[in-house]
């Protein structure tokens, strides 16, 4: 229960931005919500189902967040890559967040950046706490 609402079904909606209008996208996931009988947390925030958070740029962004997830997962990946002053707000990443991110794996992935398997692999490193992406920051406190 949270403000006496049951939180049973309660869930969050992520996607990433990509060329999209944040506050378009956003008004349309809520607008699909509504429409699905949900209630979100902007339109309903002491009683609500769904939560939608969108990424600026891509989900790669929140990898830039969290370095010493990378580096836990992937060892050989270079430590400094976030001293580099274009990296280090990774919702401002030039070019695109995955390409910049499959650049600095450097040998991990021979064929191509492989989101899945990379997704799976930091997942188990990423520390909610310790990641300052800002586009993770507002998801994990919408969740919190």
């Amino acid at each position: 229960m949270r403000n006496g609402c049951p939180l049973t079904g309660a869930l969050s909606f992520y996607v990433d931005r990509d060329d999209d209008d944040c506050k378009k996208l956003k008004q349309q996931l809520e607008n699909i919500a509504t429409k699905a009988g949900l209630k979100t947390r902007s339109n309903s925030p002491l009683c609500w189902q769904l939560v939608n958070r969108i990424a600026i740029e891509e989900l790669e962004a929140w990898y830039f967040g969290d370095w010493e997830a990378v580096r836990a997962a992937y060892p050989k990946v270079s430590r400094t890559v976030t001293q580099k002053t274009k990296y280090r707000n990774s919702n401002a990443i030039a070019g695109g967040a995955w390409e910049t991110f499959e650049s600095v794996m450097h040998g991990y992935f021979k064929s191509g950046l492989r989101k899945v398997e990379v997704a799976r692999a930091l997942g188990q490193h990423l520390n909610p706490s310790r990641c300052k992406s800002p586009s993770f920051v507002c998801f994990r406190d919408a969740l919190l």
